[in-house]
């Protein structure tokens, strides 16, 4: 019997995810042109559920959850659907690399942040997120409020996405799946009708699924892939990397060139998670006693097709 190819570490999935976060939206801001802004969120989430249900069919992991887990779910599929829109409209007013500033998460890496030298992590990345959303408070205030709305959003993202990977019974792609799907339902009455004039459109209903594709389905996938073998707090900070992605793919993309001070806060961000470091694994696993608990051990068919 073939020995069985290892899998990649979590933080190449996590890389996976960061890029596509954002290199999906950068495409959906050139859309903006042809679309209005919750329209593209729309086809985003739109076309994501159709590309899940396809593959997943996450009904059927729907039926068999429990009352708790189907509440997760409406409750992941609903915060998807709004941090969307939230997300869409910042970055119609703001550079990638300020809405990608997520104070939240910080707050979430804080609270597992049991060693002095994660405490010093946080106390690099907290000033650098600081900077990179101050600078433009006063501009736009507007798109600053929107960027806040999806930052905390994201945060509650970050919970439920890593609630629904540790379950065994409806967790990981599955539960990503009918969360998309929820979403898809909760996000028609706030941007179905903008986006109807683009199902005439051939270039923007393609334009539209494949930012679909990228910004939802690789990304979201990549973190499922990440969060079931990565603690949350973890996971949360180095969600900090992500303004130095944003704004190194708006600079490619949307030549959105930084300011100083910008650049500043993004290396004050990177320096922050390249200091910290996980929990060290118990020495149980090393020495013959008992594992991980059952709960947290990746489900054998996460990753095949359905």
């Amino acid at each position: 019997m073939p020995a069985k190819r290892p899998e990649p570490p979590p933080h190449v999935y996590f890389v996976v995810s960061a890029v596509f976060h954002y290199l999906g939206p950068s495409f959906a801001v050139l859309l903006f042109a042809r679309v209005p802004v919750l329209g593209v969120a729309w086809l985003r989430i739109a076309s994501a559920a159709v590309v899940f249900a396809v593959w997943r069919r996450p009904w059927r992991a729907f039926r068999r959850a429990g009352r708790d887990a189907r509440a997760t779910l409406v409750a992941w599929g609903a915060v998807l659907a709004v941090m969307n829109c939230c997300f869409y409209e910042a970055i119609s007013r703001l550079p990638l690399g300020t809405v990608a500033a997520f104070l939240p998460v910080i707050l979430l890496a804080a609270i597992g942040a049991r060693t002095a030298r994660n405490a010093a992590a946080l106390a690099l990345a907290v000033p650098g997120v600081y900077l990179l959303t101050d600078v433009r408070l006063a501009g736009e205030p507007l798109g600053v409020a929107f960027a806040a709305a999806n930052a905390v959003l994201f945060a509650a993202y970050i919970v439920l996405a890593h609630r629904v990977a540790q379950r065994g019974d409806v967790g990981g792609l599955d539960g990503l799946a009918a969360a998309m799907l929820i979403a898809a339902v909760v996000v028609c009455p706030l941007g179905g009708w903008e986006a109807g004039h683009a199902l005439l459109d051939p270039v923007a209903l393609l334009a539209g699924i494949g930012v679909g594709i990228s910004s939802s389905v690789i990304p979201y996938v990549s973190d499922q892939l990440a969060m079931r073998r990565l603690p949350r707090a973890t996971y949360a900070l180095m969600v900090s990397l992500l303004p130095a992605t944003a704004t190194v793919v708006g600079i490619v993309v949307l030549a959105q060139v930084p300011s100083p001070v910008e650049v500043l806060g993004v290396g004050l961000v990177v320096a922050g998670v390249a200091v910290h470091r996980e929990a060290e694994a118990e020495p149980a696993s090393s020495a013959g006693r008992p594992t991980a608990a059952p709960s947290a051990t990746p489900h054998p068919a996460e990753s095949l097709p359905r």
